[in-house]
């Protein structure tokens, strides 16, 4: 596996594949129990993977504790991620949820129990809560890291204005920067790249995208109808995106045959597409069957007509300003009439 450097904010070295670990445990009444978690955990590190991304809220906090036993005696050797915001299980009240820096210092303090470790590598706010003032989620990170229980903040699910302000705050203020966005992105979920994707990358932020195979759809297997539940039935429907109009119905034919094409499995060729679009995407294997699958996907190269194809026939619609913006006739009039002539930058510009 080969590794890549978290954004432009430090020189963290992580592996190209993240290992989620929301399947580490069975009190959600769907995953791994622990052996076979071991299993998982001992293969991704084996294959060269160093980076793990979990919740204080996965399986009701029996990823963190299973984590934390199987990182004994090599924790130096992984990137962990956890995250806080929302309820670890049904006593978590409303005090220890939200964005807030008293749920944040509140529950960093329970993952460290869990996860048995004295820091924390990568903290989460999970999801926006849409009332925290993003002032006092940069002033919270930043006392963490000057406390020595995280080293670095990012962002997860969060809108693009509040992922910029964030990072503006950040540095303006000299404060601990926000180093990482984790969104959704996949064949099925494309709208990520009309802000999120540009913001991220020309804030320099380390992006993670989850959810790379849209809940299972993109392996396939629901298709086939092999008795595999999955996340259609196994985590009511948790995080599952249904084969439920004609574009998806030709995303996956596509997919398919380009899988045939490449000699690889549709798993692999829709984690690559993501990988391709300069995310490090999150593999989220219940089995270790599964996981083996998703790591080879980081032995396949897609071709540019193969890239191109897998655009088209998954391409959503542009949004305001970009149907303004990206309109031939407002680019002559910003380029003076050149705009064909010049050579822009390979990245957005923030």
């Amino acid at each position: 596996m080969r590794y890549k450097l978290f954004g432009k904010h430090t020189g963290l070295r992580v592996s190209e594949l993240v290992l989620g670990t929301a399947n580490f445990g069975t009190r959600w009444g769907h995953g791994a129990e622990a052996e076979e978690a071991r299993r998982i955990f001992d293969a991704y590190a084996d294959a060269g993977g160093n980076f793990i991304d979990t919740a204080n809220g996965y399986q009701n906090g029996q990823s963190e504790e299973f984590l934390g036993d199987l990182l004994a005696g090599r924790r130096d050797d992984f990137v962990l991620a956890t995250k806080y915001t929302v309820k670890t299980d049904a006593n978590s009240g409303i005090l220890v949820t939200g964005n807030s820096r008293q749920a944040m210092v509140s529950s960093v303090e329970a993952s460290l129990k869990r996860l048995k470790t004295d820091r924390i590598d990568l903290y989460w706010a999970h999801v926006s809560d849409g009332v925290t003032p993003l002032e006092e989620i940069v002033r919270g990170f930043d006392d963490l890291v000057r406390a020595g229980k995280i080293l670095y903040a990012g962002l997860s699910d969060f809108p693009a204005w509040r992922v910029a302000r964030a990072a503006t705050i950040a540095e303006l203020r000299g404060a601990a920067p926000i180093a990482g966005l984790q969104v959704e992105h996949s064949l099925v979920e494309r709208t990520t790249e009309q802000e999120l994707l540009p913001a991220g990358h020309a804030l320099g932020l380390g992006v993670v995208a989850f959810s790379p195979l849209g809940g299972g759809l993109l392996t396939g297997k629901y298709r086939k109808r092999n008795g595999e539940k999955g996340r259609e039935e196994g985590l009511a429907g948790a995080g599952f995106q249904a084969e439920n109009s004609p574009q998806r119905t030709a995303i996956l034919d596509t997919l398919i045959a380009v899988a045939e094409e490449v000699g690889a499995t549709p798993s692999e060729i829709a984690i690559a597409w993501v990988a391709a679009k300069g995310s490090l995407p999150i593999i989220g294997p219940r089995t270790l069957a599964q996981l083996e699958n998703n790591l080879a996907a980081a032995k396949v190269t897609l071709s540019p007509e193969h890239v191109a194809r897998l655009d088209k026939v998954s391409a959503v619609p542009p949004v305001f300003p970009y149907t303004v913006l990206n309109d031939p006739r407002i680019r002559d009039l910003y380029t003076g009439g050149k705009f064909g002539q010049i050579d822009a930058p390979a990245e957005s510009v923030a």
